[in-house]
């Protein structure tokens, strides 16, 4: 059973996630629109910092609480995570429906579901424990 305190905290964090990918669209959305090219891929990678840094962000001061931790400390340690999570996304996906070729939209959501996970256990693990 998940005490209430895990709980809220779970919540917090699906409420940071939110958060972050709607601030990740804002900025993709924007890049967009001032790019000269309107390169959607080139948009979408300057945004993901965007996305990123907000989710750290939130993670340190809404979700996970922990502030006392230097901030560069906790700011390459979540770096590090999600640049891990990436990897692991893409590989993923790649195994999936490259190597087994199996459907792209499962593939898909099994990495987004690696990624959630990972970014809950791995930023109350490791980046803001």
């Amino acid at each position: 059973m998940i005490e209430r305190g895990q709980f809220q905290e779970i919540i917090r964090y699906v409420i940071n996630g939110l958060v972050a990918t709607g601030a990740h669209y804002g900025a993709f959305l924007f890049n967009v629109s001032l790019l000269p090219a309107h390169s959607a891929g080139l948009a979408n990678f300057l945004a993901a910092f965007v996305g990123i840094f907000i989710s750290f962000l939130g993670s340190r001061y809404f979700v996970f609480q922990n502030w006392q931790a230097p901030f560069m400390t906790q700011l390459l340690r979540f770096g590090a995570l999600y640049a891990a999570i990436a990897i692991l996304s893409g590989l993923t996906l790649f195994l999936w429906s490259d190597l087994l070729q199996l459907d792209k939209t499962i593939g898909f959501l099994i990495g987004v579901m690696l990624q959630v996970a990972f970014s809950y256990i791995g930023g109350k693990k490791l980046v803001f424990a």
